[in-house]
């Protein structure tokens, strides 16, 4: 009997909710920037053997590399190697990799010449154009180095 009683007073009862509503365009117009990214390659050195003799034409058992920077260049001394003795085995690896000259006189907008570089242009907004128009939303493609992005969202929230 109690749970008939309860019944009518559930059906009678109002029901309250807030909906919210949201409707949102937009465009976005990018035109990118000239640019320019430069990686100086270093001065490196490495030797190894077994079995040789080494001079660097002056001191016998030099094994040579790198003196002092000019403008991030290091000196180089070179060396010959020999078979120690003949008719044995021997092995003799040597490498050497001179690195870019750091410039002294650039001016703004000039990079120095670097073993790494690269490069891009910057983009032209030639045609480039987005417009919103009641939602409507309309793009035109633009030149190399620009993009173009519509959005339309529409969000409902019921509380």
């Amino acid at each position: 009997m109690k749970k008939l009683l309860l019944l009518p007073l559930l059906l009678a009862s109002p029901i309250y909710a807030d909906i919210t509503s949201s409707i949102s365009s937009s465009v976005k117009l990018e035109v990118s920037a000239a640019a320019t990214a430069a990686d100086r390659i270093g001065n490196s050195y490495s030797v190894s053997g077994t079995g040789v003799n080494t001079t660097d034409g002056t001191t016998a058992g030099s094994v040579g590399g790198l003196g002092a920077a000019t403008n991030g260049v290091n000196a180089y001394t070179p060396i010959t190697a020999s078979q120690l003795t003949d008719g044995e085995s021997f092995n003799y690896t040597v490498s050497h990799t001179t690195g870019d000259t750091i410039g002294t006189s650039l001016t703004t907008g000039e990079v120095s010449a670097f073993g790494d570089l690269t490069s891009t242009s910057g983009g032209t907004a030639t045609n480039l154009a987005g417009t919103v128009d009641n939602h409507v939303i309309t793009i035109t493609a633009g030149s190399q180095g620009t993009s173009a992005t519509g959005q339309y969202v529409t969000t409902v929230t019921v509380d």
